[in-house]
């Protein structure tokens, strides 16, 4: 979630959407975002709509923070199945993040759990997962999530080097990693995904090998790898305005992508999306191909974003405005989007383009049609798969995926 929003439209007090939006709701998979706003502390980096004791008044654990969110959260289920209405309506994946999610009890995070399940009703198959911090859980806390019913979890590894985690401003140390990871499989999680980011400053082509090694011999299902992009307002994007640290090069960050990708498909990942690989199919992360499928998915918290039949809106940012909204019995929505057709087309070209399923050569226009032999041509997409009627990338292709879709969308 980045510090500025798109410009929308005001959204009505109650949060109702247009009927047309409400008639797909059963059409597609329908999941639920909670975004826990709370972190101990900020690292450098990061631009998500996330607050610390300090920003807080000194204190994370307020009327506003740790002790009450779940109960102030409720409020927006109770809205959101009141928006959507009586139709039988079941929740395929949630996703808690943040933020730092596991800074609230086990016990709070399974009472939300019961509390989607009371409002709409939990899939029997249903994929949960939170997001972890390596030094925010204990074997007993993961111990008590899982018997809460989250399958999934997802930590914060991002390097393995001590200096690479000290440029990010990450608290963990190398070690607590494989340790968390050993608790959360005798917890009996399904699933365990890591997370990196590479191109850090400082950070060598040897230290990301090392970092990318040490994540494959903890045999996790599922690795996200991202490069890291320097925000406008983060502490990281002053230092390199200072000239204290230098911004990674494209052509660097690229050489990263292709070392990840030729060590994790080394190991049996497979790249499923740009920047996810899984141990296979049932390993993928679900909610997330949900986004980039175009589902329904309604985001419960401050500054969380929801999607309903072509309608996409983003939730007040602070927890105190989000709170009282809430309890002045007001949606917590701060703006609106209604997408036309043409707009939900070209969104479904530029997420669906990424995924390594492909894209359905009938999501694009004439011109996007004529543009695809060229793309061929020049080693982008595979020439196999446009006669069996999708756009696939090729490797390179991941590398200039903005490049694609700026041919498949020509203006």
């Amino acid at each position: 979630m980045p510090q500025k929003p798109p410009d929308g439209s005001l959204p009505p007090d109650d949060g109702a959407l247009p009927a047309a939006a409400l008639a797909e709701v059963t059409r597609r998979p329908f999941g639920v975002y909670v975004h826990v706003p709370y972190c101990a502390a900020r690292c450098g980096y990061c631009d998500f709509n996330t607050y610390t004791a300090a920003d807080l008044g000194g204190a994370l654990v307020s009327s506003v923070g740790l002790t009450t969110f779940v109960d102030i959260a409720t409020g927006e289920v109770r809205l959101a199945r009141t928006v959507l209405g009586e139709q039988e309506l079941v929740v395929s994946t949630v996703f808690v993040g943040g933020g730092t999610p596991t800074l609230l009890t086990a016990d709070d995070l399974g009472r939300l759990l019961r509390i989607l399940d009371d409002g709409f009703g939990l899939a029997s198959d249903a994929e949960i997962t939170t997001e972890a911090n390596p030094e925010s859980v204990d074997p007993a806390q993961l111990e008590q999530l899982r018997a809460a019913g989250y399958t999934r979890i997802s930590f914060g590894m991002q390097s393995s080097r001590p200096h690479v985690l000290a440029a990010l401003d990450r608290r963990h140390t190398p070690g607590r990693v494989p340790e968390v990871m050993r608790w959360a499989r005798k917890a009996g999680f399904d699933q365990v995904s890591l997370d990196l980011i590479y191109g850090a400053p400082g950070e060598s082509e040897a230290d990301w090998a090392a970092s990318l090694d040490a994540a494959i011999q903890l045999g996790p299902d599922h690795v996200s790898a991202y490069a890291l992009t320097v925000e406008e307002g983060t502490k990281l994007s002053r230092r390199v305005r200072r000239g204290e640290l230098l911004e990674p090069d494209d052509d660097l960050l690229a050489d990263r992508y292709l070392q990840a990708d030729d060590a994790l498909c080394a190991a049996g990942l497979t790249s499923y999306e740009v920047s996810n690989w899984s141990r296979g199919t049932d390993t993928r992360c679900r909610h997330n191909l949900g986004y980039w499928r175009g589902d329904h998915w309604w985001g419960i918290g401050p500054g969380a974003h929801s999607h309903v039949g072509g309608v996409r809106w983003w939730n007040v940012r602070h927890p105190a405005e989000y709170a009282a909204r809430l309890g002045a019995g007001r949606s917590p929505a701060a703006a609106r989007e209604e997408l036309d057709a043409q707009a939900r087309r070209v969104e479904r070209v530029m997420l669906g383009v990424r995924l390594a399923e492909g894209l359905a050569v009938g999501e694009l226009d004439g011109p996007g049609r004529e543009a695809t032999a060229g793309l061929a041509k020049s080693g982008l997409v595979e020439p196999g798969a446009l006669e069996f009627g999708r756009v696939r990338l090729t490797r390179r292709g991941r590398l200039l995926t903005d490049t694609v879709v700026r041919a498949l969308l020509p203006d």
